[in-house]
């Protein structure tokens, strides 16, 4: 009869040192790879949610002028040389009154100005409807177009303030 002996070695199991070097390794090239991926996908997000709001912002502008168009807005709330635009954002949120209503209630078009994704303040480039089309300085009239005032680019190659 053999007998065969074990070592107190023999009946642990676990990793061993190597085991351990090459699993952290390889966690490391996922991880690596991961990064970029994550941070072009924040990129993304943050693009589609300034396309979001500049949009709500140009529609919000829109429906104010057609507003003014259709006589539904006017008296001191249209300024002269304004050409029927909204005087700011803030008029935008805080609403007007309509025509020919006595009960005092007013057209809202927006329900906050809303936070710039890409720069993080509620600070939006504005133009007027007597501004160049390329123009960054606004001249206080009348807002007729938005835009961010973030420098940056985005992934498709343009520059976000041109959007």
């Amino acid at each position: 009869m053999r007998t065969e002996s074990r070592s107190p070695r023999g009946s642990c199991s676990g990793f061993t040192f190597l085991e351990m070097v090459a699993t952290a390794g390889i966690l490391m090239i996922l991880a690596s790879a991961i990064l970029p991926m994550a941070r072009i996908t924040r990129t993304r997000q943050r693009e589609i949610e300034l396309r979001r709001e500049l949009r709500a912002m140009r529609t919000a502008i829109d429906r104010y002028h057609q507003g003014v168009l259709e006589g539904k807005i006017g008296g001191t709330d249209v300024k002269l040389g304004s050409n029927g635009y909204p005087p700011d954002l803030e008029t935008l949120v805080e609403g007007v009154t309509q025509v020919g209503r006595v009960d005092g209630l007013k057209l809202k078009f927006l329900r906050r100005v809303p936070i710039d994704p890409i720069t993080g303040t509620q600070e939006w480039g504005m133009r007027c409807y007597q501004d160049e089309p390329t123009s960054d300085s606004w001249c206080g009239q009348n807002v007729w177009d938005v835009y961010t005032k973030s420098q940056g680019k985005a992934l498709d190659g343009t520059r976000y303030n041109e959007w």
